[in-house]
């Protein structure tokens, strides 16, 4: 998973989040309504949209950096107490002696109180085809009912991301090469279908091919986090969306593609500087074989092939280092793994100012990851 940041945090469960504006420390201490998100919580994923509606309600709270695995603080209010009680989120009643208590321990610890001022826009970006079970985000999402837009590519090349906060990418391949299917799956209706919308849209935005509106799109959602745009990626959105970018002049993509072979010379040819996140990575030249390049570490599909093991998350200075504490924030600190067609990131092809949030310990590859562009 890749994060982009700007002026605002994301309370993210593995494959869940919600976000929420945060403004200057509060020090006063009065009776609250206390969401663990410990082993006490009933249900985690619908506790970070019960924190999410409160904010929209425009009541106070709090993100306990590190308190009970990244637990709330909200505004006692009848609306809260119903709301928990109708998505079975579990709420403790803790008065105002409790709270300084609380608060009296962050200040002594690896802890840190992070006041929540206001919800963002979310956008989640998929095709209008893609089916709800399709993408793990939206499904947690729509669980915990944190509001959120669907948008793809007319959206983004008609340049509408500035309308939203943060934004979330589906399982696309921004080569533009249909996730490599095609010679496995050439027959498959679906993926019949797959090729028809994204040619047709191509087409409709005034692009030769579907490669050169995914480079496109690539450079556009770049643009979004130079600006100060936060952006989350999953699977191979991860790697397709840097190697579409790093790819400028140079042809990646398959013939069934864009209807010339791929550049033979292409890894050579890559503008590395270009990209958010990864450098110096050698492309899959086999238009068969469903892989990109050797950014991802376990090559789910190729002879190379890793298997699964269990991947931990980092424990950062909640003080020093908010916002990798804040994307660290989870119930369980080691969770594990499971493939994708992009599974993990290889630590040699990182840019030097990423931070690596989640890894296999000993492992020659990373899982989740967090980095500045410009203001994003």
């Amino acid at each position: 998973m890749l994060i982009r940041r700007r002026t605002f945090v994301h309370a993210a469960a593995l494959g869940a989040a919600s976000l929420a504006l945060y403004g200057p420390r509060r020090t006063a201490s009065k009776a609250m309504l206390l969401v663990p998100m410990d082993g006490a919580q009933a249900d985690h994923l619908k506790a970070y949209g019960l924190a999410f509606r409160a904010l929209q309600r425009g009541d106070e709270g709090e993100w306990l950096l590190n308190y009970r695995h990244g637990s709330f603080l909200l505004a006692p209010t009848d609306a809260v107490r119903r709301d928990a009680a109708l998505s079975g989120v579990t709420i403790e009643s803790v008065d105002t002696g409790t709270v300084a208590a609380i608060h009296s321990e962050i200040e002594s610890a690896n802890m840190d109180a992070v006041p929540l001022e206001q919800v963002p826009k979310v956008a989640v970006y998929a095709p209008p085809n893609a089916a709800p079970w399709d993408d793990a985000v939206t499904m947690a999402l729509q669980y915990a009912g944190i509001e959120f837009d669907r948008i793809w590519d007319p959206e983004v090349i008609g340049d509408r991301l500035s309308t939203w906060d943060w934004l979330h990418l589906h399982h696309e391949d921004f080569t533009g090469q249909y996730s490599k299917f095609v010679p496995n799956y050439a027959g498959a209706p679906w993926l019949q279908e797959m090729v028809a919308l994204h040619g047709g849209i191509a087409t409709q935005l005034g692009f030769a091919n579907v490669p050169a509106l995914k480079r496109a799109v690539a450079r556009r959602i770049a643009a979004f986090v130079e600006g100060g745009g936060f952006l989350f990626a999953m699977c191979t959105a991860t790697e397709t969306l840097d190697l579409a970018l790093a790819s400028e002049n140079v042809d990646i993509a398959a013939a069934y593609a864009d209807g010339t072979p791929m550049d033979p010379l292409a890894s050579s040819r890559m503008r590395w500087e270009r990209s958010l996140a990864f450098t110096g990575a050698q492309l899959e030249l086999s238009p068969s074989l469903a892989l990109f390049s050797d950014i991802d570490g376990h090559q789910v599909n190729g002879a190379a092939r890793q298997p699964l093991g269990a991947f931990s998350l980092f424990n950062f200075a909640a003080k020093i280092d908010p916002v990798p504490t804040m994307l660290t924030q989870n119930h369980r600190s080691v969770i594990p793994d499971f493939y994708g067609l992009t599974t993990s990131f290889r630590r040699a092809v990182l840019k030097p100012g990423v931070t690596v949030l989640g890894e296999e310990i000993g492992a020659p590859w990373v899982k989740y990851i967090h980095g500045q562009q410009g203001e994003g």
